[in-house]
């Protein structure tokens, strides 16, 4: 654990992260210096009490069922498995296909479904014939979520935006949320927008709550997604995965460990406290090094068992741990069950990386099985 000028306590050790994660008293996640204040500038600050107030809390008590195991698998069957259905038949007759752009329209869909809106409220918010062509349409929010995060570029020292940034920031948002009302009303109780609704939620609120989803979920989980076709690939556990099929959970867990897509977590020092030997003071900032952190354990390797060092931490940890980390875990199998189903590795044909994005990730990533 180090201090930066300008930028604040850097932490570098598993022990220590779960320690500040695990002090609300200490450390806040919504003072300036971590997300929580970012967005109370885009999308109000009643965000506060969402992120750390007593509305957090019940917020998950009451949404937590929507998270278990059996709901994001039942999810995932219903809403993508047609998709992946269909990325199956065409690999195994042998056509090429582009990863980057089908993990953008699976995120798209399943957040979509979860948080309860139907592609016409997709087209009402962004444009697009929902009609037409529904991949397109995914593609489109895809990218529109991907510009509200990378203004997220150049909060390292500090987590106040430029007015220029927040107005952007807020357009993006305004628009994402747009048909949210009309959706609210007549949302299913096991989304999300209709949960919101049944505890009585101002619709205002559940339109940034779905925000807040839509962006959580959906650039992070299409980076994991590609990364992990490629680094399977690229390190060939692909073929031992296929060697030894029983061990897809530990693919999954170590495509998390190892690409961790919010590799950097940062959080704010609200009172004087001593952690690991160091003063911090109030109003410094921390910066948990996720992927750092990750990594040290060692390369990708689906042999790997879970390590209780670092468990779950690319999904961060304590009160704030990410609630959609069961259906990151959903979606991820059920692409690996989708892409090793012919029992042969895949190869790369092609790939591009995507430049001057928040969330790494790929322009291109095709492929075919060898």
């Amino acid at each position: 654990m180090r201090k930066v000028p300008a930028l604040g306590w850097f932490v570098a050790d598993p022990v220590v992260a779960r320690q500040i994660y695990n002090d609300s008293t200490h450390f806040s996640i919504v003072s300036e210096g971590a997300a929580g204040h970012w967005w109370s500038q885009v999308i109000g600050d009643w965000v506060r009490d969402l992120f750390e107030g007593p509305g957090h809390t019940e917020l998950r008590t009451k949404v937590r069922d929507l998270f278990t195991l059996t709901h994001t698998d039942a999810l995932v069957r219903r809403v993508i498995g047609p998709d992946l259905r269909d990325l199956r038949e065409r690999l195994a007759a042998g056509e090429t296909v582009d990863m980057a752009a089908r993990a953008q329209i699976l995120v798209g869909r399943s957040v979509s479904d979860l948080v309860g809106m139907r592609p016409e409220d997709i087209a009402a918010a962004i444009g697009g014939d929902p009609d037409a062509d529904q991949d397109a349409l995914f593609l489109r929010l895809f990218h529109h979520v991907e510009e509200l995060v990378n203004l997220g570029f150049g909060t390292m020292a500090s987590t106040t935006l430029d007015p220029v940034a927040v107005a952007r920031a807020r357009e993006l948002a305004t628009q994402l949320a747009v048909n949210v009302p009309v959706a609210y009303e007549r949302a299913d109780p096991d989304t999300t927008l209709g949960r919101c609704r049944e505890l009585g939620l101002a619709v205002e609120h559940a339109a940034g709550l779905a925000i807040l989803m839509a962006v959580a979920g959906t650039d992070t989980l299409a980076s994991a997604m590609t990364r992990m076709v490629a680094i399977m690939h690229d390190t060939d556990q692909h073929r031992a995965l296929l060697a030894a099929p029983h061990r897809l959970p530990d693919a999954v867990r170590e495509t998390l460990r190892v690409t961790s897509p919010a590799y950097l977590v940062g959080r704010s020092v609200t009172a004087d406290v001593r952690v690991a030997d160091r003063d911090l003071k109030a109003g410094d900032h921390v910066k948990i090094l996720t992927w750092t952190i990750n990594n040290a354990a060692g390369d990708f390797d689906v042999h790997r068992d879970y390590n209780p060092e670092t468990r779950q931490l690319w999904f961060g940890g304590g009160r704030h741990l990410c609630l959609g980390a069961q259906l990151v875990h959903s979606e991820l199998t059920a692409l690996l069950e989708a892409l090793t189903a012919a029992g042969r590795p895949w190869e790369i044909v092609h790939r591009r990386y995507r430049r001057k994005v928040f969330i790494p990730t790929y322009e291109s990533l095709r492929i075919r099985l060898a």
